[in-house]
């Protein structure tokens, strides 16, 4: 391979990392991969702009004080993400605070956060965050530009799949064929003069091939499990009377109802739900959902004996049910994300066999009639016509 395929498939591979993590993080609605600060709250750790390495929460283990995290605040700036430092904890959740602020989150309007509210970690080494300078103004520039591109070939083509996530990775396939396209352009520009055996070597790669529609197979098949899974939040009063309100709970009582899972896809799916704060309880912790279908599950809240507003949390992890269910236990028991490795590896697998035995390791090209008939389209219509 010459330096120049090398560098080419260098520059293809970071559009797909730096695309695929901007869109992941769109769809999930947290940083992945990469996340970035706009205020000055982490100064002098993280300047506005600046970036850093994001870990997801499931993967980055407990959460311990001199933690920077991304967590979904309640009241900091109207809510939505915000990345600060931890910086003690207590029996309702753990205390944040900006490093450039002279006083705690929780001094302030937010309440304690809860570990289902954590969405992410950024990443330290020897305590010391790993910043990326700039970043974020290289993400929102292009952010910025692929909303601009999405747009503007919205217009042009007058349809509307191609604006959000599902445009964007139109955009990202369009642009690596391109690449891809343009290489083999140059290659055909310089090996001209090479016999006619040569050139049936030319073409697209199977393994490309095989590739491009494993990633999207396997693209189509996290989101299915991810988009829809996460944590849900249940806003629970503590009152001194009995209400029909099954969150307007009596102090010290308790209130079931049913807590319903749907499937809106032609694949069945095994849920798994797990309580993700104190004062919850699931029956059954499993579900299978068919085919764009629904079950339920008996979801118990208790109310503390002290009057007042409590959060309580729920989590949800899905997985398509292309594994056996005894297996998907094991795995899960493991951590909630193996399953998802293994349900992608699978899929993965099947395309590349099935791709590979059709294809049989021949390069996928697109020959022109006229090689190999030796006319022209042209003179093939007047021959018909006459």
């Amino acid at each position: 391979m010459t330096p120049r395929r090398v560098l080419t498939l260098t520059g293809e591979v970071a559009v797909v990392l730096v695309v695929v993590a901007l869109a992941a993080g769109q769809v999930l609605g947290y940083p992945v991969l990469l996340g970035y600060v706009e205020t000055g709250s982490m100064e002098p750790t993280l300047e506005p702009g600046d970036g850093f390495v994001s870990v997801p929460a499931p993967l980055a283990g407990d959460v311990e004080a001199g933690d920077v995290v991304v967590f979904r605040a309640e009241e900091l700036q109207g809510g939505g993400l915000t990345t600060h430092r931890v910086v003690g904890e207590t029996d309702r959740g753990f205390v944040t605070r900006g490093d450039a602020n002279p006083f705690t989150d929780q001094d302030g309007d937010e309440p304690p956060v809860k570990r289902a509210q954590i969405v992410a970690h950024a990443l330290q080494v020897n305590g010391e965050v790993v910043a990326i300078p700039n970043l974020g103004t290289a993400v929102t520039g292009l952010q910025d530009a692929i909303g601009d591109t999405q747009r503007r070939a919205a217009a042009l083509t007058g349809s509307r799949s191609l604006l959000g996530t599902q445009g964007l990775t139109y955009l990202l396939f369009a642009l690596s064929a391109l690449l891809y396209v343009v290489d083999l352009l140059i290659d055909d520009g310089r090996a001209r003069d090479r016999s006619r055996s040569r050139s049936r070597d030319s073409g697209v790669s199977p393994g490309l091939v095989v590739a491009a529609l494993a990633a999207v197979l396997v693209v189509s098949a996290t989101a299915a499990m991810v988009v829809p899974a996460g944590t849900e939040q249940f806003g629970v009063v503590s009152a001194e009377f009995e209400s029909e309100n099954p969150t307007v709970i009596q102090q010290g009582e308790s209130s079931t109802f049913e807590y319903r899972v749907a499937n809106g896809g032609l694949v069945p799916v095994v849920s798994y739900l797990e309580p993700a704060s104190e004062g919850v309880a699931v029956q059954p912790t499993r579900l299978r959902v068919g085919s764009r279908g629904t079950a339920t599950a008996d979801l118990t809240l208790t109310a503390p004996e002290d009057t007042g507003y409590y959060r309580r949390y729920v989590t949800e992890h899905r997985y398509l049910a292309v594994l056996p269910v005894s297996l998907l236990d094991a795995l899960y028991d493991v951590h909630p994300w193996l399953p998802i490795v293994a349900v992608d590896s699978l899929l993965a697998s099947v395309v590349a066999v099935l791709g590979l035995v059709l294809l049989r390791g021949r390069r996928v090209r697109v020959r022109s009639r006229e090689s190999r008939h030796g006319r022209s389209t042209w003179a093939r219509v007047r021959r018909r016509l006459r």
